[in-house]
Parts: C-alpha cells; structure tokens; sequence
C-alpha cells in the first residue's frame, strides 16, 4: 500500500489537469459571470463596489490558499471562483464606467496578461503549473489567473456584443477555438504548457458567454434566467463535480540541474 501513497513533497498546490478540472473551471467561469452580475446588477452595488467587494473575497482566498503546505480542491476552487467573480466586475468597470471599450478593454488585458506570463517565465525558468510549489510561483500564478479572467469578460462580451455574434455564436466560436487546441495536444507536438494556457484562457470567455445566455433577456438572445437561481445552481454544480468526480495534486515539476 505505501508503494501508492505518493511523497507530499512530491505534490503541487493545484489540481492535475483532467477532464474533471475542465468541467469545474467552465462552470466555474459561468459562475463568476452570473454571480459578478449578480452584485453589480441586480443588488444594484455597481461595478465599483461591487470590484472592491470581490477584490477583498480574492485577496483573502490568495492569502489562505498560498499559507497551505498542500493541495485543498475546496480552496483552490474558491479562489478560481473568487478570480472570475472579481474579473467580471472588474472588466465590467473598466469596459463601461471609464468608458475604454470592450475591444479597449481586451487589447489592455490581453496586454497585462502577456506581460504577467513573460515576467513570470523570465523569473522562474517555467510557467508550468507542476511549477507551483511555492510563494513566488504562486503568486505568478493567481495573478497571471485573475488577468486571464478579467480578459475573458471583456473578450466575451466583445465577441458577443460588438462583433454581433451574439451568444450562441460566441459560445460556438469558443467552443470551437478549444476543440482545436484539444486536437493540437492530441495529434502535434505543440508546447502542452502553451496549450494549457491557451485553453484556460479561452475557458472564462465562454464561461462569460454562456453565463450571459442564461441570464440575458429573450429579446437579447438569453433565457432570461433570475442571476440569483443561476449562481446557485452552478454553485451547486461545482459542488457536486468536487464531491464526485476525482480531484488530485499535480506532480510538482523536477528541479532544474547545473
């Protein structure tokens, strides 16, 4: 039995990537989007306080989730939530209170995001989630997390909204765009790091779209779901993917030699 049980030192701080991971980070992201909306829209806060609020709720999540010495799925997926929750008010704020635009908004986070990979490669040799083992790669880590999710908002809606795509066009186009990378990482030699970026990136703007779906109204192309029933029925989705379906530490990374 011993032979099974693997070192904890071993172990990352976040989940191996599996299909289980892939089902909780979308829902996930259509919560964040619902729930988001939810504050700011419906409980009538704006986008501001409503940022504040969640920007607290992550800073806090952070903090409890990098003071582990190991893997928890249940705080670990909080603090994706509180990720996507923050981005959507944040990205909201940014696109429609200062006025910069949802393509505005895309091209400054796209930016930041890049800037937050490259800084993080430079400084750490890596950016493969096997990396996270420590406080300087995980605070890369939920940085480089949150600008991906702010970005998906803005690039969700942008899609949806500017381009006319409308929501099931975007949900299609991104739908689409992951079909791709997942054939990529079946059938070439693709960076796999790379790709998994490329597909969590893409994951939050369809989450934002499909979030939007639900909650939108009939003559905007939604199902004009309340944002209330929603949130909690993706947070009890979430739930049940975590009690059910297998959640484990990824491997960490082994260290570099020379």
């Amino acid at each position: 039995m011993q032979n099974k049980i693997a070192d904890p030192h071993s172990l990352s701080k976040v989940p191996a990537v599996t299909a289980a991971f892939w089902l909780t980070k979308i829902a996930a992201t259509t919560l964040g989007e619902t729930g988001g909306d939810a504050v700011t829209m419906s409980m009538n806060l704006g986008y501001l306080t409503g940022t504040l609020i969640f920007a607290i709720i992550f800073l806090v999540a952070v903090v409890v989730q990098i003071k582990r010495h190991s893997f928890n799925k249940w705080i670990y997926w909080f603090t994706v939530v509180a990720t996507t929750t923050v981005g959507t008010t944040l990205a909201d704020f940014a696109d429609r209170s200062l006025g910069i635009g949802y393509l505005g908004g895309t091209l400054l986070l796209s930016t930041l995001l890049i800037l937050s990979l490259f800084i993080w490669r430079v400084t750490c040799g890596t950016i493969a989630v096997s990396s996270v083992n420590n406080g300087v790669t995980e605070c890369f880590y939920w940085v480089t997390i949150m600008f991906s999710q702010t970005l998906g908002t803005a690039l969700g809606d942008w899609t949806a909204d500017s381009e006319g795509l409308g929501y099931d066009g975007g949900i299609l186009l991104f739908v689409g765009a992951l079909a791709l990378i997942w054939a990529a990482s079946r059938f070439t030699s693709l960076s796999r790091t790379a790709l998994f970026w490329a597909a969590f990136i893409l994951t939050r703007p369809l989450g934002a779209v499909v979030g939007d779906f639900l909650d939108k109204p009939v003559a905007a192309g939604g199902l004009a779901l309340s944002r209330y029933s929603a949130s909690l029925a993706l947070t009890v989705m979430i739930i049940a993917f975590l009690w059910l379906l297998p959640q484990r530490p990824a491997m960490k990374a082994a260290p570099a030699q020379g």
